[in-house]
């Protein structure tokens, strides 16, 4: 008898709630494959670095200690505390360590999550997405090769946003069709960056 992982188990909750909700039959949210930990490859090789404004200092905090937890090296670009900063500033100290190779992944934390991505994505290299769930997490992880998260701390509590952060930790790139796609998407970049648009 197979059991169930947590990943399986949520996603199983999520649509008997979405059916509860709706009334109606909700997309198939399959579980996230797991990441193949080669020993060369393990988390405590992978950095990952955080950063948050004023908005989402406390959830930054909480998830410094969750992901190191999880065996995780952790690079905390800041905020330090609740006095009102800009977002673009610690979105850019993050997005700059993913593009620029030294760190293996970046999760941003704001208000709404939707500042902070924007930013983030203006660095050459950083595909960054919000997530809000765990179906949005399989997703930019699985579809789209994600490198940075970005979170809203004043929309998803504690509880969903760790459930959010092992999930896209988790998560494997899925390949196959979704490479050519993503390499359309770094297409893009590049010919905007040669015309300086």
């Amino acid at each position: 008898m197979s059991t169930l992982s947590d990943a399986e188990i949520d996603a199983i909750v999520e649509t008997i709630v979405q059916r509860a909700l709706h009334g109606k039959e909700s997309p198939r949210v399959d579980p996230p494959r797991q990441v193949a930990q080669e020993p060369s490859k393990s988390s405590a090789s992978k950095i990952v670095a955080l950063g948050a404004d004023h908005g989402g200092y406390k959830m930054k905090q909480m998830l410094v200690t969750h992901v190191e937890k999880a065996g995780y090296k952790v690079i905390d670009c800041g905020t330090n505390s609740t006095e009102s900063v800009d977002y673009p500033d610690f979105a850019l100290a993050v997005a700059e360590k993913v593009s620029s190779g030294e760190v293996w992944r970046g999760i941003l934390i704001d208000g709404a999550g939707i500042g902070s991505c924007m930013a983030a994505n203006k660095v050459p290299g950083v595909r960054a997405a919000m997530c809000y769930d765990h179906a949005t997490a399989v997703n930019s992880r699985e579809h789209n090769d994600a490198n940075v998260l970005t979170l809203g701390a004043g929309l998803i509590g504690d509880a969903l946003a760790q459930q959010i952060v092992d999930t896209w930790l988790n998560t494997e790139f899925g390949g196959g069709r979704h490479t050519r796609r993503v390499d359309k998407i770094m297409a893009i970049e590049k010919k905007n960056l040669k015309t300086g648009s």
